[in-house]
């Protein structure tokens, strides 16, 4: 309440918040810039709704290490300017990532690992036992464990749990009172456990590039290598996807990989992804597309014409020849 009527009554500078600023009761006096922080956990309205607040239009800064394809493609529309950070922290190596439905030989590295005193994430797409596509839930998951590792110490989190009930639960997991920890995407973000060295996503072809990416960032936080374990639950349906993580650890390139596979959505509508017709160049080529909006501010608006004419005449003239 206090919060509230100090934002009106515009005496505060920064306000830090979660999606409870979206609330229609929440409103500021002069909101000059709007930082959005894990942007691809945020549909287009919440966004928009944000911005809204703002008595004339806002800075907006969105963050996140995997940007959702509506967002890639608003930079072709020069709707949006995009800044890499490419390099990883100092002494940090990239995360190994398996695709793999041999349960077998996950459970035998896990072993190895936790011989070597590391910790372990599992996550699961449900928290209960379900018979939907045989998906695995962190109740099964937990006990699966329990048998196949029997010195191991497991214990499990889900959303919903109480706050303080899944942060007694972490804090026991960073303090080494467990070796394991069976969860849902409640780990996705905002849990920083610098030892441990593996994660393990069951069903993991329920999962997007986006959040499978930010769940293997929970592993690999110090200068130890670390590994990563997709278990899809067809071993076939989702593999060329989930190839795509074993291949790359940049999540600016898994980002222009699920633009290619999934399409960039509604530019000014709210679907996020979906085919989008475009000519001579695909949406995916990001920096392409930077070096040719680049060129075009810098191009004369009289030379334009020709320049657009001299383009078509080019692709003509490769018809004929085809």
């Amino acid at each position: 309440g206090d919060i509230i009527q100090r934002l009106r009554a515009n005496q505060i500078s920064v306000v830090v918040g979660t999606h409870a600023l979206l609330e229609d009761d929440v409103t500021f006096s002069g909101l000059g810039l709007v930082i959005i922080d894990e942007q691809h956990r945020f549909g287009v309205d919440q966004r928009k709704r944000l911005q809204e607040k703002a008595s004339n239009a806002p800075h907006v800064l969105s963050m996140t290490a995997t940007p959702i394809p509506r967002s890639l493609a608003l930079t072709v529309y020069g709707e949006l300017d995009i800044s890499f950070l490419r390099d990883m922290p100092p002494g940090r190596k990239p995360v190994k990532t398996f695709v793999t439905t041999n349960a077998d030989w996950v459970y035998g590295q896990l072993q190895t690992l936790l011989d070597s005193g590391g910790k372990i994430y599992v996550v699961c797409p449900l928290i209960e036992e379900s018979d939907t596509h045989g998906i695995k839930s962190v109740q099964q998951e937990a006990r699966a464990l329990q048998q196949y590792l029997p010195e191991a110490r497991i214990i499990s989190l889900n959303g919903r749990m109480k706050p303080d009930e899944k942060a007694e639960t972490m804090q026991q997991f960073a303090d080494g009172e467990a070796d394991i920890l069976v969860a849902t995407t409640v780990v996705e973000v905002g849990v920083d456990v610098a030892d441990a060295t593996a994660i393990v996503v069951e069903g993991a072809e329920r999962f997007g590039l986006a959040t499978l990416h930010q769940l293997r960032g929970r592993v690999g936080r110090n200068t130890s290598r670390a590994f990563c374990y997709l278990k899809p639950t067809d071993g076939f349906g989702a593999r060329q996807r989930l190839q795509l993580m074993e291949k790359y650890n940049d999540g600016r390139l898994l980002a222009e990989k699920d633009l290619e596979l999934r399409g960039a959505g509604e530019i000014y509508g709210e679907r996020q992804h979906g085919a989008l017709d475009t000519r001579l160049a695909r949406l995916s080529d990001v920096a392409l597309i930077n070096t040719a909006r680049q060129a075009a501010a810098d191009t004369p608006e009289s030379d334009i014409g020709s320049a657009l004419q001299e383009l078509v005449n080019n692709k003509k003239h490769q018809k004929h020849l085809n």
